[in-house]
């Protein structure tokens, strides 16, 4: 049996429940929901202070994130989101779609998948 993924970004938890849910009747071999951030490491659980320096740059501050390595760190501080100083544009704009469905189904299944997906709010 071929299988096709279907990736499919939704705003909330429920929205991606929901359409996994009406897909319950397709061949689905795998599936899950899960929370993503576009840059890695781990949320900040401590309050720090700019003026005393203790701090390592800029995306730590605006991202709340303590980045594994200092190049994903300047890739944050050079976002659109992080200096204000654009307002993105249609390629760099925040979305809010930050839960993803993943669902691997039988090719014969893949466009209505899709079509679930996109039903529910998704992006696909």
């Amino acid at each position: 049996m071929a299988e096709r993924n279907v990736l499919a970004y939704f705003r909330s938890e429920e929205e991606a429940k929901a359409a996994l849910e009406r897909m319950r009747h397709l061949r689905i071999e795998d599936s899950s929901i899960r929370r993503i951030d576009r840059y890695p490491g781990q949320e900040m659980h401590d309050i720090s202070n700019p003026l005393s320096g203790d701090f390592p740059g800029l995306g730590y501050l605006v991202h709340g994130t303590d980045f594994t390595n200092a190049g994903a760190g300047i890739l944050a501080a050079a976002d659109v989101s992080a200096s204000g100083l654009s307002s993105g544009g249609p390629d760099n704009r925040v979305t809010g779609r930050d839960v993803l469905l993943t669902v691997v189904v039988d090719e014969r299944d893949y466009e209505q998948a899709v079509r679930i997906a996109m039903e529910g709010g998704a992006t696909v």
